[in-house]
């Protein structure tokens, strides 16, 4: 249940408490989460945020399973945590039944001998769960379990693994692993400054480059390698690296994701803090999910749907570890930009045309400079090399005091947030004076100057030292990363001036529209297309006029009521795609048109077996926009709201855009962005433009309607929902809704 789970957040009580009309209080990571602190379907709006600093910096540690005897592999992982526990000033409790000392420390027999208080239990057993258990009776906070042989390996291992986290549950103390490793226990450089990067690594192999950095003279904070996350999770480490101060961005490697919910309140509490998220989350492709699957045994979720809720949050996504590398490196050591216009600066004309190219299909802005500014350049760089950006030096004005003049006078020009000098290849003396020169830039502005070092070398001394030498320049080794890391760079501080957190805007109790709609709904049945209607009408969404008759003579009356022409079509929970089996009739007019109608209706759905609840006679509306609008239920997520374009090529048009809710307008007119055939709405070829305010509050309510009815809603499908000229409104023409 909702209140006993640590992590998990079930809808099977959720729905029960809103019919109740209040959410009770329930408990998440050991945090009591407040009705007022929930949303309409009872889950938390704020991370709970749990306190690992005497995870980090424990006072004492027991290591149960300490040894000392060479060649076994308790044997290393004790000496390494010896070193570790005398760097962070912890005192070390080696645990073993049949020692008395190990590496001369003295022994106890067991967790439950311990005499003074644990801040941490590293377990070096095969079976971590006798331990838990045993912990249970002491005041030990935070235990690591190393162990393999749980969810990654299978059925009988989640099993194993689902036990061990129902101890840790009836313990009070919280979990790393199992299926981790040591590298929370790394040694760190002390001696680099500045904001640093904080790492989170579902695989401690595929952190290895990030933790290198620090050869670099990148800062890096703590290393979280979380396994198998029975307990702890991806989203803790998140929500506690955000507050601390000197975290500047949090890099993560993700395979899984335990709960969507929880990690979309961790994210919102990094945008919140303003501290950049970076992840690598593999599951792009079905092999990618199959392989992370096996590793760790989570739910992958559908790839559309983690890339659109990471970017609803602000989590930036990268696909490779060197990416994740210079992105969280720019990203923890940049200051806030002063603008978002970039200049390409170079000694080739060639390399600044090439590098401009790509940043502008990246989506960078790249502003002519005004042309005092080009003339002021002019001064120093000969009138015949172009300087409106890209800016082409020629090569020569770099190699004397010209070179200087030329970055300070760039910088200077307020339109100019970021400077780049790509450098293909190392060319000294010429390439190790720009390189000093743009340092020199670097440390006295504040803003982003960034280099890009092409030489495959990567030993000159120009690299190694000038350049790497600064904490202040973003140097790169690849025009794609660097322009990469400076788009994420500029989209981060956009996204987070201002930010409002969608959760903010979450509904904390039922509308009106929710009573209505739970009463038609029919568990575990799929609505007919009348009844979906009904449900749409209950969220004030326009629907065309229309009867459900049972006989020929009531669908004469009802044309006439409802006004010819009409449309007629079969309703009936069974039916799914009526077109294609010929139970839909378009623009009658007469009496006896809508006679032979239902007759024709009729006949196909008994010859096909179908099971009716009438027929309905429908209101004919005039042209417009085809659109899809719709909730489904993700696994990882819950439930989310796609749109699209629509009609009978849905699936051949596949343009859809989805978002997880809640959200609100700035979001759902996003949602219409991203779509390519986006431009329809705004009228093609001499059609009208469509009321995409109209459309918009369509997809709003839809939204609510995804959240109040979490618990009883499986599926909604609105295809076509006709989206008429502007200022006519948006109708929707057709319904399918599975109950749960």
């Amino acid at each position: 249940m909702l209140g006993s789970t640590h992590g998990t957040f079930t809808t099977d009580l959720r729905a029960r408490v809103v019919a109740c009309g209040e959410a009770p209080p329930v408990v998440v990571h050991g945090v009591t989460v407040a009705p007022g602190d929930q949303d309409v379907s009872g889950r938390p709006l704020h991370a709970p945020v749990p306190d690992l600093d005497r995870f980090f910096r424990p006072g004492s540690v027991a290591v149960v399973g300490a040894s000392d005897t060479e060649g076994r592999p308790n044997t290393g992982i004790t000496r390494q945590l010896l070193a570790w526990a005398e760097r962070v000033g912890a005192r070390l409790v080696p645990v073993h039944p049949t020692r008395k000392t190990v590496f001369g420390i003295d022994c106890v027999p067991s967790v439950s001998a311990l005499t003074e208080p644990v801040d941490l239990a590293v377990l070096l057993v095969a079976d971590p769960l006798p331990v838990i258990e045993e912990l249970a009776g002491t005041k030990v906070r935070f235990a690591v379990a190393f162990a393999s042989g749980f969810a990654e390996t299978g059925e009988a291992g989640a099993a194993a693994q689902e036990r061990l986290a129902a101890a840790v549950r009836g313990s009070g103390l919280r979990l790393l692993g199992p299926n981790t490793n040591l590298n929370a226990f790394e040694r760190f450089r002390e001696d680099l400054e500045g904001p640093a990067v904080a790492l989170i690594t579902q695989s401690g192999h595929q952190g290895r480059p990030v933790f290198t950095l620090q050869e670099l003279g990148v800062r890096l904070s703590h290393w979280a390698p979380t396994g198998n996350e029975a307990d702890l999770e991806t989203s803790d480490f998140i929500s506690y690296f955000a507050g601390l101060p000197e975290v500047g961005a949090i890099a993560c490697y993700v395979e899984g994701l335990k709960d969507g919910r929880s990690f979309l309140l961790s994210a919102d509490r990094a945008a919140r803090q303003g501290v950049p998220v970076v992840a690598v989350k593999v599951g792009r492709t079905e092999t990618g999910a199959r392989t992370a699957a096996s590793h760790t045994g989570k739910l992958t979720g559908a790839d559309q749907v983690v890339d659109a809720a990471m970017r609803q949050y602000g989590v930036i996504r990268v696909d490779g570890l060197d990416e994740l590398q210079d992105t969280a490196t720019l990203l923890a050591r940049a200051r806030r930009p002063l603008a978002e216009g970039v200049v390409v600066y170079s000694i080739s004309g060639g390399t600044g045309a090439h590098f401009a190219d790509l940043a502008t299909a990246a989506g960078l802005d790249l502003p002519t400079l005004p042309q005092a500014k080009q003339d002021e350049l002019h001064q120093w760089i000969p009138e015949y090399l172009g300087v409106s950006n890209p800016v082409d030096n020629g090569g020569h004005p770099v190699g004397d005091w010209r070179g200087r003049k030329i970055i300070d006078a760039i910088l200077a020009d307020p339109s100019v947030g970021v400077l780049i000098c790509p450098i293909t290849g190392p060319f000294p003396p010429m390439s190790d004076k720009l390189a000093q020169d743009l340092v020199d830039a670097a440390e006295a502005s504040d803003k982003l100057v960034c280099v890009v070092w092409g030489s495959p070398v990567g030993t000159e001394d120009a690299y190694r030292t000038t350049l790497l030498g600064s904490s202040r320049l973003a140097t790169f080794r690849t025009f794609g990363n660097c322009i990469g890391a400076v788009k994420a760079y500029l989209d981060h501080h956009r996204f987070t001036t201002g930010y409002r957190s969608p959760f903010d805007e979450a509904p904390r109790t039922p509308s009106p529209s929710f009573r209505k709609a739970q009463a038609l709904m029919r568990p575990g049945r799929r609505l007919s297309e009348h009844g979906a209607k009904q449900l749409l009408r209950a969220y004030g969404i326009r629907v065309p006029r229309e009867q459900l008759v049972t006989s020929a003579a009531a669908a004469v009356r009802a044309a006439g009521l409802v006004g010819y022409p009409v449309v007629m079509k079969a309703s009936g929970g069974q039916l799914a795609h009526k077109t294609e089996l010929g139970l839909v009739k378009v623009g009658l007019t007469s009496a006896s048109q809508v006679r032979d109608a239902y007759r024709e209706l009729t006949d196909i759905a008994r010859f096909e077996s179908i099971d009716l609840d009438g027929i309905l006679v429908c209101q004919m509306v005039g042209r417009g926009v085809e659109m899809v609008v719709g909730v489904t239920r993700d696994e990882l997520f819950g439930p989310t709201v796609t749109v699209g374009l629509g009609g009978v090529l849905v699936e051949v048009l596949n343009d859809t855009a989805v978002r997880v809710p809640p959200f609100g307008e700035h979001e759902a007119r996003s949602m219409l962005a991203d779509l390519r055939g986006r431009a329809l709405l705004d009228g093609v070829r001499g059609a009208p433009p469509a009321d995409v305010d109209a459309l918009v509050e369509v997809v709003l309510r839809v939204q609510r309607m995804a959240l109040e009815l979490d618990g009883d809603l499986a599926e909604l499908d609105i295809n076509p929902l006709m989206v008429l000229p502007r200022g006519q409104g948006a109708v929707a023409l057709d319904a399918l809704a599975v109950c749960r």
